[in-house]
């Protein structure tokens, strides 16, 4: 598989769309999913109980990654999209172990047992705390760990994270509905980490785009605490847009309140959780709503193969474990057998893309994404604003 640089001045480091249209369109290979007793064929399965003996011609590599409890379908998912980034790609110099972060002994126990075994890069984990207990034991041994979380809190020091940030489609969907006019914003903000986040992004968001905060308001996980955070948001005078940084289902309640309420002709904007949200199409009031993410054309060509293989839909997260795989494959041609992790080669300031866009690692190691901007409509969600292909020098 020929991979590209963007910018196409230096030794090529970019996976291009259109060679992952191809790759995506393989056929004939078989996945091998954990547990379930196959030769190993470029993965192993997760049920371990002894070291691995040294590999002399594939890097290992370990992906953590709940394969129990409560998160398993989505550790699963990105399992499986892993392995079939190998399988797709041929790769004959990775080697991608699942461990499983939620069972016994939890993260550190997976980390320690993944060290153990002689990986020497660490894909995931998925939660924030999960990083946070995996990220001392990839330190203590030199390790690099490209994690799945959205918390920017946890990046750096070696952590870089391939998540998506909610200040990245905040900044991308205000920034949209500026140019289309809004000058006066407001926001309703959940308690918790996730919203005094989402709301410092917001802030500075707006600033970016030249237009004033005119009214914040925060609630708690109930109803009753929403509708009272609309009606003394609707108290604060008028607004062009107002951001509901919460889920799809939160938003729905949101936005039925606010117009109720009168603020009928407010623009309404969205965070990239709602992309996991189609379901909002159905609901006449988020007609005309706004919000950011990565682009999804390409993760529904995964979705259609991996449902063919799975018998089962993806979690939208899956792109997350094929496109870091697809990096791990790609930088794998330039790592010596049993090294440590070229890790300048994530920092590259042209970038890469997948599955999920262009997108590139700053030097604070969260993955900057260029994303695209989807309104809501009565036939479903529609690009607005396509993702740039790269990040222009």
């Amino acid at each position: 598989m020929a991979l590209q640089r963007l910018g196409g001045q230096r030794p090529s480091l970019l996976f291009r769309l259109g060679l992952i249209v191809g790759t995506l369109a393989l056929a004939g290979c078989q996945t091998i999913l954990p547990g379930s007793g196959r030769p190993d064929e470029g993965t192993q399965q997760p049920d371990i109980t002894q070291g691995i003996p040294q590999d002399e011609q594939r890097q290992r590599v370990a992906l953590l990654v709940p394969m129990s409890g409560n998160n398993a379908g989505v550790g699963q998912s990105i399992a499986n999209a892993a392995n079939m980034a190998l399988l797709d790609t041929n790769a004959d110099r990775v080697r991608i172990t699942t461990y499983d972060t939620a069972g016994a002994g939890g993260t550190t126990a997976a980390a320690n047992r993944a060290l153990s075994d002689g990986n020497r890069l660490f894909l995931g984990p998925l939660l924030a705390e999960n990083v946070r207990a995996a990220a001392p034991v990839a330190r203590s041994a030199g390790l690099s760990m490209i994690a799945f979380s959205n918390d920017s809190s946890v990046a750096g020091n070696g952590t870089y994270l391939m998540g998506f940030t909610p200040t990245q489609s905040i900044a991308r969907v205000t920034s949209f509905a500026a140019g289309r006019g809004a000058r006066r914003f407001a926001a309703l903000i959940p308690e918790g980490l996730y919203g005094q986040r989402a709301l410092e992004a917001y802030r500075q968001a707006v600033r970016d785009a030249g237009g004033t905060l005119v009214a914040t308001r925060t609630y708690s996980r109930s109803g009753r605490s929403l509708q009272l955070a609309v009606t003394q948001l609707n108290g604060e005078g008028a607004f062009d847009a107002v951001l509901i940084a919460d889920s799809g289902t939160t938003a729905r309640q949101a936005v039925t309140m606010l117009r109720d309420r009168g603020a009928t002709r407010a623009q309404i904007l969205g965070t990239e959780l709602w992309n996991n949200s189609p379901d909002l199409a159905r609901d006449p009031a988020m007609h005309g709503a706004l919000f950011a993410s990565v682009p999804d054309r390409m993760f529904q060509t995964l979705s259609n193969r991996y449902r063919s293989r799975f018998s089962a839909d993806p979690y939208r997260l899956s792109s997350l474990g094929y496109d870091a795989a697809l990096l791990v494959v790609r930088i794998s041609r330039g790592w010596n057998i049993g090294r440590p992790f070229p890790v300048s080669e994530l920092t590259d300031s042209d970038g890469f893309t997948g599955v999920d866009g262009a997108f590139r690692f700053g030097s604070d190691g969260i993955a900057e994404r260029a994303l695209e901007v989807q309104q809501i409509g009565p036939g479903g969600f529609t690009v607005v604003s396509p993702a740039p292909n790269g990040f222009g020098g």
